[in-house]
Order: structure tokens, then C-alpha cells, then sequence
């Protein structure tokens, strides 16, 4: 009772600043629908701070997948997207991509703009690249070589993430074309990240554990984990989504 009394206290504090209706909420079960009605509300009234912050991540992440988190003299293009084609950058910066996703679904929600397919890729994203990152960062690469405030940094912002994924019941009616749009995107960055590059170069992220002699190598024990964990979080978020969708539908019904 009182974690309840303190998140509607949020919740109040919050709506004296960002005022407005609300999609009502339908009462889904734990597993679609995990965090506290409190929550969702504080974050659905965040939305436009919400969508700034993923936006401005999008583009940290570009840069940082571009060799150059903590450096600003020339060059500005090096790392992974430095040493691939310009065709294959869609798909290899998977968080920056899927935190424009949830940025771009909350702004459409706000601005009432009917963009079921977008609303699905972020929350197949927030899911895959929320849960992903922090495995790999935590069971296979560890912080070697990265400053520790920018590895929790990297671990602690995808897990909230994940967080995000679970607001978006509320405005969204995960319809089946919007389920197979993304279902389709992201079995396809699976397919291409780690059993069939169609271009030069990894199109995943690369691993530090994947380096052998200064080599990228595929060979490795990590490499079959992450490409495993990745193809599982599709899987997972194809079933959340549609049970999400069922269980929206007998409550509609």
C-alpha cells in the first residue's frame, strides 16, 4: 500500500506540470502489461521529455557507434560505421535505430497520428536492444576499455529501455500488419547480423570478445551467444505482442 500511495503522489506531482487525457487503462495482465497503472501514467505524461531524450540517445548512439563517444576532433566518421558501406548503416546501429523508434511512437501518440507499424518497431526495439545490450555488456564484453561511468551508462539506459516497451499497450492496438512489420524488420536484422551478411563487414554489434589477434572473428563462443539471445528476444517479443493483442481484445470484447 504505501509503493502505491508514493506512485500515485508521483503521478499527482507529475500531472501539475504535464496536464491531459489519458488512454484509459484496461487492466492487462502482469506479463503484457508488468509495470504499476502509476507508472505508465507518469511516463505517458513525460511523453514529449520522454521522446527528446530518446531522440537525443538516437544520436549519441550514431556517434558513438562512430568510434568517437568521448573525442570530437576529426575524424568524425570511424568505429563500425566508419569501416562499413554506407548500405549497411540502417542496420547496424540496432539501439540508436530502436530508441528513434520509441522517440518517433511517443510523438505520434502525442500528436495523434495513426502509425500502428511504428508503434510495433519500438516496441519490438525497446524489448530486443533493452534486454540485448545489457547481456552482452554484462555476461561478454565486461568494461574493459570503456570508462565505468559509460559502461553502467550503456547498461542502466537500455534496461529503461526495456521499461519503455511497456507503456505502449496503452495508445497502441497491436494490430497483426503492425505485429508482422516489425516481426519482419527484426527477424531480418537477426538473419543478417549473424547468419547471412549481405554487405562487407559485421552488420551486429561487434563484441569485444569476437576479437582474436586483431581480428574479428565468428568462430567464438560469444558470438553464437549473443546471435542465440537475439533470436530468442525476437521470438519473445513476437509472443508479447501478441498476447498483448489478445488480451486487449477480450477486454474489448
Amino acid at each position: 500500500m504505501a509503493t502505491t500511495g508514493v506512485g500515485s503522489r508521483i503521478e499527482s506531482l507529475v500531472a501539475r506540470y504535464f496536464d491531459g487525457s489519458l488512454p484509459a487503462s484496461e487492466g492487462l495482465p502482469w506479463y503484457v502489461a508488468p509495470l504499476p497503472t502509476w507508472l505508465e501514467n507518469v511516463a505517458l505524461r513525460l511523453a514529449w521529455p520522454i521522446a527528446i531524450v530518446n531522440l537525443v540517445g538516437t544520436l549519441f548512439g550514431f556517434w558513438y557507434y562512430a568510434g568517437r563517444p568521448l573525442e570530437f576532433s576529426p575524424p568524425l566518421l570511424e568505429g563500425q560505421l566508419g569501416a562499413a558501406p554506407l548500405a549497411a548503416y540502417p542496420l547496424i546501429p540496432d539501439s540508436p535505430v530502436a530508441t528513434m523508434f520509441i522517440g518517433l511512437s511517443l510523438i505520434a501518440w502525442r500528436l495523434d497520428w495513426q502509425a500502428e507499424w511504428l508503434h510495433m518497431l519500438a516496441f519490438f526495439g525497446c524489448i530486443k536492444l533493452g534486454l540485448w545490450t545489457p547481456y552482452v555488456q554484462l555476461a561478454l564484453n565486461g568494461p574493459g576499455g570503456i570508462a565505468a561511468w559509460l559502461y553502467w551508462f550503456l547498461i542502466l539506459s537500455h534496461l529503461a529501455m526495456a521499461v519503455e516497451a511497456f507503456v505502449i499497450h496503452r495508445y497502441a492496438s497491436f494490430s497483426l500488419g503492425a505485429v508482422f512489420v516489425a516481426t519482419v524488420w527484426y527477424g531480418f536484422n537477426d538473419v543478417v547480423d549473424y547468419f547471412w551478411p549481405l554487405l562487407e563487414g559485421p552488420h551486429h554489434t561487434v563484441l569485444r570478445a569476437e576479437y582474436v589477434d586483431g581480428v574479428i572473428t565468428h568462430a567464438v563462443p560469444a558470438h553464437d551467444l549473443a546471435a542465440g539471445w537475439a533470436v530468442a528476444l525476437t521470438i519473445a517479443a513476437v509472443f508479447l505482442a501478441l498476447a498483448t493483442r489478445v488480451e486487449k481484445g477480450r477486454r474489448a470484447g
